[in-house]
């Protein structure tokens, strides 16, 4: 499989980034009719060009006009090579710093510098160009950068920059094929025949015909008929392919520029996301909470910038140029943010290239403590996969879970686990993994331990407090996490649980003298009782203990199994159910039914205490009711 990667072009108007792209790659990259009749580039351009069989590039020839640099940011996210073309006439002009400023706050890593039209020039004129570039690139991924001088006309030095980009290439870093698929929409159209087309960089993971695949912001799903890379029909693309998808299930005008195609159910948009700001040198003061348009990936929003680092016990009013800070923007309307993404900050009016900077958490909590949330960003942005995990984990109460993870990082299932691992959390569950920082899980084990410390030193007749219960200690948090909890703490030995009870290993029922005595008496008053009992309610308050205690010390008779409910009413002593259990026994031998009468006179009772033993004997499968009669079992 060929390593693929993606050239962009950048660099003021009229610089010769079309006609160098197809003089490269035999391609003119400007597919609209009006593009090639006035002769400029309005929107995106494609070509590529195979080194050898094991290098493809990929090329993206972006406008070069001011007004058109939105388009040029639609196609820049996925670049990982650039190639900055400086006009040998004209030397470096404004939207040059403007595209320069951009590439380096994408972060793109390997560029070639290639001064165009050296026909129209005297060698000398070329080195004074060359002395403006070094100055530009001065402290940037361009300032030991190759610098190629060429005529797309001529064809002076074009052989010589096709080595450069070569050896560049293959040097480049490869994009994540093990991350979400991920592909940012920059170009939608139908196709007569196939329906629904949209392409784009494929900048993680890859995507098959027939893969399932969601459409974000909003939702839709659809499925992949038809896969091209390159401009051939595929089975598959990888990262770092320009691809083209037909989709099925939407329609075109469902779609834009700007969505994102991605794994269903994978990735949620948020409405804003935390990231590392850098202010342009050149870039006059900026307010807090000064309205922008936001660039992420292919999509352009508008948004609010806020800082969130203080000057002392302050925040900021203003930023100079040059500045670096953490701050937050908040979108007008939702789109996919994962940490790592680039991000793009303009002004609105007038319109100019500001700054930028790198996602590092979508949809951050709300009214959180400066401090937690300073060291989490700080988390985020440097350190590797364990250690971001570990720094996460460690922040929340609750633990992390792989959703969690996921929607911040995108990485695959699989690598969210092994960084966990690596991370040496504790896994709390599986299937939803959740996974918790050792210190936290000790807080919440301490926590439901010293509540059932408390629960029985205020209810010592109590045999345990119910498990669903626990979910009132933690807020926020589904069935899985507390019962996953009780059940560790189950395994270890700490406590016991009987049924839906959960009790400390340690407690044990102990009765004073006063309620001893009313036990006994509970009891003996049921066992004397046969089968013709007191109502509870009306034995109960007999006893000589409060309403409460009495209630209590039923309660744990039943649940010992001294005494038997057959209903609200009534309440029967084991040994009076077993000798009935014995006498019905003793009547099958003769008939394998007994009716109402029978059944009377077998029990020595009423029909007052037959009809709901009766009915309990049906309700525990001792009987089968027939007609007026029952069936033995």
């Amino acid at each position: 499989m060929p390593k693929n990667v993606i050239v962009g072009t950048a660099g003021h108007i009229d610089h010769g980034k079309t006609a160098l792209v197809e003089a490269l790659t035999g391609v003119n990259a400007d597919r609209w009719e009006e593009e090639q009749r006035r002769g400029i580039t309005i929107d995106l351009g494609f070509a590529h060009l195979d080194l050898g069989d094991d290098l493809r590039l990929g090329f993206i020839d972006v406008p070069g006009h001011e007004r058109f640099v939105k388009n040029m940011l639609a196609g820049a996210g996925g670049v990982d090579l650039a190639l900055l073309i400086v006009a040998a006439d004209e030397s470096v002009m404004p939207q040059t710093r403007e595209h320069f400023e951009i590439l380096r706050l994408l972060g793109i890593a390997r560029g070639i510098v290639v001064v165009t039209k050296t026909d129209l020039v005297d060698p000398d004129l070329i080195d004074l160009v060359r002395l403006e570039i070094d100055e530009l690139a001065a402290g940037s991924f361009l300032e030991d950068a190759p610098v190629v001088a060429v005529s797309a006309k001529t064809g002076a030095g074009i052989d010589e920059l096709r080595e450069v980009l070569e050896m560049e290439a293959r040097a480049a870093e490869s994009k994540n094929r093990k991350g979400r698929f991920r592909l940012p929409v920059d170009r939608v159209f139908s196709s007569k025949g196939f329906g629904a087309v949209v392409t784009g960089t494929l900048i993680s993971g890859s995507v098959e015909v027939e893969d399932e695949v969601e459409v974000e912001p909003g939702g839709l799903r659809a499925r992949v008929r038809g896969v091209q890379a390159h401009g051939e029909s595929r089975a598959k693309a990888n990262a770092g392919e320009r691809t083209a998808l037909n989709l099925s299930g939407v329609e075109t005008d469902q779609l834009r520029r700007g969505m994102q195609l991605t794994e269903p159910e994978a990735l949620e948009p948020a409405r804003a996301f935390n990231l590392r700001f850098e202010l342009i040198p050149s870039a006059k003061p900026l307010k807090h909470a000064a309205p922008v348009r936001v660039h992420l990936g292919s999509a352009e929003i508008d948004g609010k910038l806020y800082w969130l680092e203080r000057e002392g016990d302050a925040r900021p009013k203003s930023l100079k140029g040059g500045a670096r800070t953490f701050a937050q923007i908040r979108l007008e309307e939702p789109a996919l943010a994962i940490r790592g993404d680039r991000v793009i900050v303009r002004r609105s009016s007038p319109v100019a290239t500001i700054g930028g900077g790198v996602v590092l958490e979508p949809d951050p909590p709300t009214r959180e403590p400066y401090q937690p949330m300073i060291e989490r960003l700080r988390a985020l942005e440097g350190q590797d996969e364990a250690a971001l995990l570990a720094t996460l984990a460690k922040q929340r109460p609750l633990g992390l879970t792989a959703d969690e993870v996921v929607r911040i990082t995108a990485w695959s299932s699989g690598t969210v686990r092994e960084a966990a691992r690596a991370a040496k959390l504790i896994a709390l569950s599986e299937r939803p993994w959740r996974w918790m920082h050792a210190d936290r899980l000790a807080e919440a084990e301490a926590r439901l331990l010293g509540d059932l410390k408390g629960f029985h030193e205020k209810r010592p007749l109590e045999p345990g407090k119910p498990r669903a219960e626990f979910g009132a200690l933690f807020p926020g948090a589904e069935e899985g996490f507390w019962t996953a909890l009780v059940e560790r703490l189950a395994a270890r030995g700490e406590i016991v649980l009987e049924g839906e009870l959960a009790r400390l290993s340690t407690h044990e029922i102990t009765l004073n003298e006063e309620e001893a005595e009313a036990r006994a008496t509970l009891l003996a008053g049921f066992e004397r009782a046969g089968l013709e009992v007191p109502r509870v309610n009306e034995f109960l308050p007999t006893l000589a203990v409060d309403a409460k205690r009495a209630l209590r010390l039923l309660t744990n008779l039943l649940r010992e199994g001294e005494l038997v409910r057959i209903s609200d009413e009534m309440v029967f002593h084991r040994s009076a159910m077993a000798e009935l259990d014995r006498r019905l026994a003793e009547f099958k031998k003769g008939s394998p039914r007994i009716n109402v009468s029978e059944f009377k006179e077998l029990a020595g009772v009423s029909r007052k205490y037959a009809i709901p033993l009766l009915e309990y004997l049906d309700r525990t499968h001792r009987t089968r009711r027939q007609g007026d009669a029952r069936l033995l079992l």
